[in-house]
């Protein structure tokens, strides 16, 4: 399995993302959006930081027992309910995306919702990755 992470030079600078993944591999995992469940299946954290790691911790959960790393990771999509809170939050995020993921990034999207499938979600995170 190979990723390559690419960032144009000529395009505005990739900060916690990257502007295209080329990946091959030969196995795909389609990560289901993960939320801020705990094991009982209840929404945890009152923050979007807190709710941002648990649902990270989740997805990468997921991957793990798909038999994939952080690495694997070539697409994140981010639901926020919030996008102005999401960006305000921006550097705190970004320090628990490292934490947990390390700093080779997927290509990425925030997208604003009106509302997740737990009403009390503030974030939810999806994702595709090519593994080994």
């Amino acid at each position: 399995m190979s990723v390559e992470r690419i960032n144009p030079a000529e395009l505005s600078p990739a900060t916690g993302f990257s502007h295209a993944v080329v990946a091959t591999g030969s196995r795909l995992a389609f990560l289901a959006g993960q939320t801020a469940l705990d094991g009982a299946g209840k929404v945890v954290g009152e923050t979007l930081p807190e709710q941002f790691e648990t649902a990270l911790a989740n997805l990468l959960s997921a991957l793990a027992a798909a038999g994939g790393a952080p690495a694997d990771l070539a697409r994140v999509t981010v639901y926020a309910v919030d996008v102005a809170a999401y960006r305000l939050h921006a550097g705190e995020l970004g320090r628990i995306w490292r934490r947990l993921a390390g700093r080779d990034y997927p290509a990425m999207a925030v997208v604003g919702a009106v509302r997740l499938w737990d009403e009390a979600a503030l974030v939810e995170l999806d994702g595709v990755a090519v593994l080994p």
